[in-house]
């Protein structure tokens, strides 16, 4: 006689499945910014009102010399536009992950964290739908900036693709980071107060850091360790076809840190899992749900049903799924 043996082991994803999560993730991201248009406006008004304007007012008093990536002398608004791009995937990194603690208000970051599939892969799609997002901010704002004789090489716009990615990604999972520690939508506007303007003005984005050195030089060591500088510097050199080694290792390894960071913050057996057992004892429900009886009992639905089809409905211990329609027999007694 012949023995059978099967095997109990899980079946992985195929790569079909995973590029279904992603096209889902990064559709739904490009709806929501086709939807919210005042978001492109407002993203390309905040750097145009420092390059017409404040550009402008300062350009007699903040004088450039011959420093690299260029080889002659520049005018200011030349060498504030990759610090104003930078600046733009700043605030679109903030910007989406203030959608991340709306989505977690709402419920819907639990419906897409219940996924089968991994978590680092659910955020990172998430993330790299945010830089897609700002890369066509970024390139919108070249477009305008092209009028105002903010004229880099040709070659130029297609070199700096790669550090814009980079940078996005960077600044995309610095943001991811913050809003894991965020409960409620009120309290992020004063921490992207707190996080925005310092790393902002704390650069290279408006001003040459060889200045700030002969000012003071305790703040010329917090702007050469701050993580935009050098997220700044990496599209300079990149937008005129060259590479500087120093920011680009910086920001592949920040990358790297914040999003462990982020991935580690959103596990549920560290950040996530306690929060949603005690919401799920204040509101009376069953805590052997685990936070996910917005799932279960049908309130929403997870999304690996909501990209590939409908899913097997599973099981609580509070609501026992039962048959409706035809298949469904009534338990009343007939009335003779």
């Amino acid at each position: 006689m012949s023995s059978i043996t099967t095997s109990d082991a899980p079946r992985g994803f195929s790569a079909s499945e995973y590029m279904t999560c992603l096209t889902g993730i990064v559709w739904r991201e490009g709806l929501r910014f086709l939807h919210q248009r005042e978001r492109f406006v407002s993203a390309l008004v905040r750097p145009l009102v420092w390059l017409f304007i404040f550009a402008a007012g300062f350009r007699q008093v903040l004088g450039i010399s011959i420093i690299p990536p260029y080889e002659t002398y520049i005018l200011y608004e030349v060498f504030i536009a990759p610090g104003l791009m930078a600046m733009i995937q700043l605030f679109n990194g903030m910007q989406s992950s203030l959608s991340m603690v709306y989505d977690r208000e709402m419920g819907n970051m639990r419906t897409l964290l219940v996924s089968p599939l991994p978590r680092g892969f659910l955020l990172f799609c998430k993330l790299l739908a945010g830089t897609a997002v700002s890369l066509l901010q970024v390139y919108a704002f070249l477009l305008i900036a092209w009028f105002w004789d903010i004229t880099p090489p040709l070659s130029g716009y297609l070199t700096v693709l790669p550090a814009l990615i980079l940078s996005g990604l960077m600044l995309g999972s610095l943001g991811m980071l913050i809003s894991s520690g965020i409960k409620q939508l009120e309290n992020f506007a004063g921490v992207m107060n707190f996080v925005i303007f310092p790393m902002f003005f704390a650069s290279s984005a408006l001003y040459p850091v060889w200045r700030v050195q002969e000012g003071s030089p305790y703040l010329y060591y917090l702007c050469a360790a701050n993580p935009f500088t050098h997220a700044v510097e990496l599209i300079r050199f990149a937008l005129y076809g060259q590479v500087n080694w120093i920011s680009l290792a910086v920001v592949a390894a920040c990358t790297i840190v914040f999003m462990i960071g982020a991935i580690l913050a959103y596990d549920p057996s560290r950040g996530w899992r306690g929060a949603d057992l005690r919401e799920a004892k204040d509101e009376g429900s069953d805590p052997g749900c685990h936070g996910n009886c917005a799932v279960l009992h049908g309130r929403a639905r997870p999304i690996r049903a909501i990209l590939t089809g409908p899913t097997p409905r599973p099981r609580c211990r509070r609501f026992r799924w039962r048959p409706s329609g035809p298949a469904r027999r009534s338990t009343r007694p007939r009335s003779r």
